[in-house]
Formats: C-alpha cells, sequence, structure tokens
C-alpha cells in the first residue's frame, strides 16, 4: 500500500496548499496520538524559523493535547535536537515543523519516536489510515497540558559539545558558521564559541522569510567568499533544519558530504574505531567509493535519504554513513543525521591530527559529476518509460562502463533527478543535459 502523504521525509508541501494548512496539522496531531499515544503521553514539539512556524505549532499543540497529550514547545531547534530531547525529556514522541532545504514558502512536519528514531513505513500507513477519520477531542478532565521549554537549546548545544573527546578545545581555530537563517542559528555558533573556536557568523539572522535563502548548505557560495576573504581555518554551512552539512577548507573550497564521510571513514580507521561498511547511496561520488576500496574499507551504497542510510547502517552494523548532500550519520554520536555534531567529528580530527582541511579531503578524488532537476506536474516512474530507459541506455553506451547514470524521482520535491557521472566533465554535462531533455519530454 502506497503512502498518500508521508515521503522520505515527513509531509511536506507548499504552505496554504492541502496538506499543508492548518486544518489538516489539527487532523494529523489527532491521528498521530491516536497511534502513537492512545492513553496520553509527552510530546515535543520543536521548529525551524519559518513564519508559518507560529501556525502550525499552534496547530499541533491543539491536535495533540485535544487528544490527551501532553505537548513541551521548544521553539527553533535543529531538527537532531528534537530527535536528541526527546530521549532527554523521556517524551513518547518529537515532533518537527521544517521543510528542510526548500523556501520559506513550503513547510513539513516530521516525527521522531521515543528513541529518537524516524517513523517506519508501517507506522505511517497506519497514520494515513487513521487521517481519514475526524480528529477528536476527549472531555474536559482528559484533555492535555502544554508549557513552553526555555532550556532545551542550552541543553542541546550541551550535548553537541559533549560528542567531542574529553578535554578537546576548538582554540585557535578560527570558524565561519552559516546558518542558513534556520533553525540553527543559535545553536552553532555558541557552541562552537563554548569550545574555544573564535567564531564568524554569516545566514543568522531569520526573519521568517530569509531561510536558505542565499546562504546555508545549498548555496555555499557565500560562505566560500567568506572564509577566502577573513582567512578562517574551515568554515561549516547547515540547512534550515539543521540536518545537512557542508563545509569549506581554509581556501574556500567547498567540500560536499562524500568528501566529510571519506575523512571521516579515513579516521576511525586510523584510530581502530571504524566498525562495518560506511554507507552511502546511489548517488554517492565513485570516487568515495574508489578511494575507500583503496583502504580496504567496505562501502554499501542506500537508496537516496537519510532513513535509507540509517537502516543500511543498522542492518549491516556500520557506524558511519551520508549523502552526497550533506546527511551525515554518525551513529555512535547520535541516532540521526546532525549536522552540527558531524562538523564537530570533523573540526576534532584537524585539530587533534594538526592537519588543515585541504589535507584531510585530499585522498579522495571526484569524478565529474552532473545532475539535473526537471520539474514535473505528474507522478512518474522514470524505470516505466521506454522512452526514458532507452536514452538512459545510449548514455551508459557512450560512457562504456566508466561512468553512472541515476534516475530518480524526488521525495521532498516534484522534479525528477537525472545524475550522470565519469570521468570526462564536459562529456557528463552533455550526456546530463541529453538526458534530461529527454525526461522533459516525458513529463509534459
Amino acid at each position: 500500500m502506497s503512502k498518500q502523504y508521508f515521503g522520505t521525509d515527513g509531509i511536506r508541501g507548499t504552505v496554504g496548499r492541502d496538506p499543508m494548512t492548518a486544518d489538516f496539522a489539527i487532523r494529523l496531531a489527532s491521528a498521530v496520538a491516536q497511534v502513537l499515544v492512545p492513553e496520553g503521553g509527552k510530546v515535543l514539539i520543536g521548529k525551524d524559523t519559518r513564519l508559518s512556524g507560529y501556525m502550525f505549532e499552534s496547530a499541533l499543540e491543539a491536535g495533540f493535547t485535544a487528544a490527551g497529550a501532553d505537548v513541551l514547545l521548544l521553539g527553533p531547534l535543529p531538527t537532531p535536537g528534537i530527535a536528541t530531547l526527546t530521549q532527554q525529556y523521556g517524551a513518547d514522541l518529537g515532533v518537527v515543523i521544517s521543510a528542510s532545504h526548500n523556501p520559506y514558502h513550503d513547510n513539513g512536519i516530521k516525527f521522531f519516536d521515543g528513541t529518537g528514531s524516524k517513523l517506519t513505513d508501517e507506522i505511517e500507513l497506519e497514520i494515513e489510515k487513521q487521517l481519514a477519520q475526524p480528529a477528536i477531542t476527549l472531555e474536559s478532565r482528559q484533555l492535555g497540558k502544554a508549557k513552553r521549554i526555555d532550556e532545551a537549546r542550552v541543553r542541546y548545544q550541551e550535548f553537541c559539545a559533549g560528542t567531542l573527546p574529553i578535554g578537546m578545545s576548538l582554540e585557535g581555530l578560527t570558524v565561519v558558521f552559516d546558518g542558513a537563517n534556520g533553525a540553527g542559528y543559535k545553536v552553532g555558533p555558541r557552541t562552537l564559541a563554548d569550545l574555544g573556536a573564535e567564531v564568524i557568523t554569516i545566514g543568522c539572522s531569520p526573519n521568517g522569510r530569509n531561510i536558505n535563502a542565499g546562504c546555508g548548505s545549498t548555496q555555499p557560495e557565500l560562505l566560500s567568499a567568506t572564509v577566502a576573504a577573513v582567512d578562517a581555518d574551515v568554515g561549516i554551512a547547515l540547512d534550515g533544519d539543521g540536518d545537512r552539512l557542508v563545509m569549506t577548507d581554509e581556501q574556500g573550497n567547498l567540500l560536499d558530504g562524500d568528501q566529510l564521510l571519506f575523512i571521516l571513514a579515513m579516521s576511525r580507521k586510523a584510530a581502530g574505531t571504524l566498525k562495518g561498511p560506511v554507507v552511502g547511496t546511489v548517488m554517492s561520488n565513485l570516487g568515495l567509493e574508489h578511494a575507500l576500496r583503496e583502504q580496504d574499507i567496505a562501502f554499501h551504497r542506500a537508496k537516496v535519504g537519510d532513513r535509507y542510510v540509517l537502516e543500511s547502517l543498522k542492518a549491516s552494523g556500520g557506524t558511519i554513513g551520508g549523502e552526497t548532500s550533506g546527511h551525515m550519520i554518525v551513529l555512535d554520536r547520535t541516532t540521526t543525521g546532525d549536522g552540527l555534531v558531524s562538523a564537530l567529528q570533523i573540526l576534532a580530527i584537524m585539530q587533534s591530527r594538526k592537519e588543515p582541511l585541504s589535507a584531510l579531503a585530499a585522498g579522495m578524488p571526484k569524478y565529474p559529476q552532473t545532475m539535473l532537476n526537471v520539474r514535473t506536474d505528474q507522478h512518474l516512474d522514470p524505470a516505466k518509460s521506454p522512452e526514458i530507459m532507452a536514452a538512459v541506455s545510449e548514455v551508459e553506451a557512450e560512457l562504456e562502463n566508466s561512468g553512472r547514470v541515476v534516475l530518480r524521482a524526488s521525495g521532498t520535491e516534484p522534479v525528477i533527478r537525472v545524475m550522470v557521472e565519469g570521468e570526462d566533465h564536459e562529456q557528463v554535462a552533455l550526456l546530463a543535459q541529453r538526458l534530461a531533455d529527454v525526461v522533459a519530454q516525458s513529463t509534459a
């Protein structure tokens, strides 16, 4: 049975359009409460900095308390912070109001269970079944209560700092931090400063509408320019909800999730603490796979989506994995992808080895890779289109087994992602555009 509302990372869409309305949020909270906390329980609600977050926060609070659950309102905090605090507060459920890297006019709602883990497909299907029923309101004596928790941000900062080796300081490092005008705009700079780093901030002045706008992990050009201009040691950029991470070296050169994963894997191997395979996705660069192979480090590819990386890690006994986009999972530090925690692990490696980030990343060559997004108003499985698959076969033949082609429908946006990878940058770009044109014609 396919899901109507839940995608790869919760429920997401344009605010004011179904399902991202206040009415739906109330019904969703009621359905989730009846499936996961039918006898009442404790629910944490956090959000990013989008203007619509106020509306959805109030609607979810109403739906949960009407169904008998107690609600703790945490305010703006990164998505992984909600996962962590759900465990720390002994809550039954954590709720995040965020559309991650999307523009401010989108929003989303996603959930963590009491262990800080994302919900399974089976539970999401149960919630969708319950959504067919009206929201409930219990009699007065059974209603839940709500209160705002002011110390949540400090507790999360302390958790992040505690993921560094005991006694580790970041003194001597000058860090440019880009918070994407999102959920990490306070906790990021304050955690780094508390650990001794000199912090220069950009993208840390949210106004409700500028989240991910010209800043953050999806638009890191300002970060690169700032690092080079102020002669910083390193740059850190999160996305709007703080679970993605990209970094720049001391020269302003961008490092994506594949390169950061390589650095983590090499450090863990040198320390003798690497467990199981490293897990990437079908979109991970071939250079990562080949570099790890040369070091006798096993590498597995999962479907795109940090939940699938996590599933593969748990199934294989691995502890580190991630996506090219910057979703990094470090299971011996936290339960879900956490941009700030992952950044701290990289900074700790720099400090312990006394090497710049450029040197740490030098062992992984990157194959030229072009990814194009083809917008579509209709649901399309590329693998079921004869025209598209014929074009894929032609492109693969031209690559002559020295590259890869990946087509997939996004789980968070109405687009088909077209990726071509190979040894020659110009060839890769031309083949990707040719294939994207075929996809566009097939979806018109």
